[in-house]
């Protein structure tokens, strides 16, 4: 079966200056693939400047890949017809960090639901219109009558968010790209974004890439979550096994990071771990070398290929080469798995 959207192979790379260019590598050989049939929430999680926000802009068509390819609907994005493209800008819909970036201060917040039922012919007429707009608003946990003919400065981030949400409801897309939906609003309102989204995922089998340095609620939303650092990837699978059994140092370096609302924990038992400054670039083997606690000489030589450590997970990681071998293309099936 044809998948809905996959990248297959892709590199992003960025280059700065003239005379002696910079090369920052954002995303290396990343390759996944987001089937119609099997809607799933895949949480992507790394540092700041790990290549999270680089693959929700090349999925969203934003940017293109200095290497590989995108498909939609098995087709090339590069070779899309008008209508094939219009269709994928309803199909996969974003939600992004800043919720007032969203909107033009000129506007009430009326404007980023009519557009959207405008353009895609969603309503017969105006009063059918409001009628989806109010569904949509209420799908989220706001009133409509509080919320329509105001202005965006005159809303809550948390308030402006669910819009965003709302906007994505009406369009009834396939896929939606969060990229940290849920770190510039209040800890009490971060529930209820994410119970909308996941009310989306499974009500109108949309897939969710959530993109997030939270592993907290990545753990709780998500099936399965890929683990990025520095453009690539170190570990992927079922998200259970993945935050219960983490199988790469650098993913344990994460998880303990979390801090656990009990005095009693020890908070940080892992080495305090530093990098030694190596860029991507310069690194022929693994790119956490640097920073790994458990480094070994090989580790600096050639960058180890995927382990599948059980059935529903996988670690590109030295540490677990008694597991058999995976191809940097076989990762999909293990993520497909869980």
């Amino acid at each position: 079966m044809t998948a809905l959207l996959e990248l297959r192979n892709c590199s992003k790379v960025y280059k700065s200056g003239f005379f002696s260019p910079k090369v920052t590598v954002a995303l290396d050989d990343f390759s996944l693939t987001i089937d119609e049939a099997n809607p799933t929430i895949t949480a992507v999680v790394g540092e700041s400047g790990s290549g999270k926000s680089t693959l929700g802009s090349l999925l969203m068509g934003f940017i293109g890949p200095t290497t590989g390819q995108v498909f939609y609907r098995g087709k090339d994005m590069t070779t899309l017809s008008g209508a094939e493209h219009w269709q994928f800008r309803q199909d996969v819909q974003a939600i992004f960090q800043d919720p007032f970036a969203a909107y033009n201060p000129f506007y009430t917040v009326d404007h980023v639901l009519t557009v959207p039922i405008r353009k895609f012919g969603l309503a017969r007429n105006k009063e059918e219109a409001r009628e989806k707009m109010g569904d949509a608003l209420r799908k989220v946990g706001l009133r409509p009558e509080e919320i329509l003919g105001r202005y965006p400065h005159q809303l809550s981030g948390g308030q402006r968010q669910r819009i965003i949400v709302a906007r994505a409801m009406l369009l009834k897309p396939k896929i939606i790209v969060a990229d940290e939906p849920v770190s510039m609003v209040d800890a009490s309102l971060r529930a209820t974004i994410l119970e909308s989204i996941y009310t989306l995922h499974k009500e109108l089998g949309v897939s969710v890439l959530y993109i997030t340095h939270d592993l907290t609620t990545a753990y709780h939303v998500s099936n399965q979550i890929v683990v990025l650092y520095k453009g690539s990837v170190m570990e992927g699978g079922e998200v259970s096994n993945v935050v219960k059994q983490p199988q790469h140092p650098y993913t344990r370096l994460l998880i303990d990071s979390i801090p656990w609302p009990d005095v009693s924990l020890q908070w940080g038992k892992e080495p305090v771990i530093k990098d030694d400054g190596s860029s991507p670039t310069t690194t022929t083997g693994c790119k956490f070398a640097s920073r790994c606690p458990h480094v070994m000489p090989k580790c600096r030589e050639a960058a180890p290929t995927f382990f599948e450590v059980n059935p529903q997970q996988a670690s590109a990681c030295y540490l677990s080469e008694s597991s058999p071998a995976l191809a940097k293309s076989d990762l999909h099936r293990v993520l497909n798995k869980a």
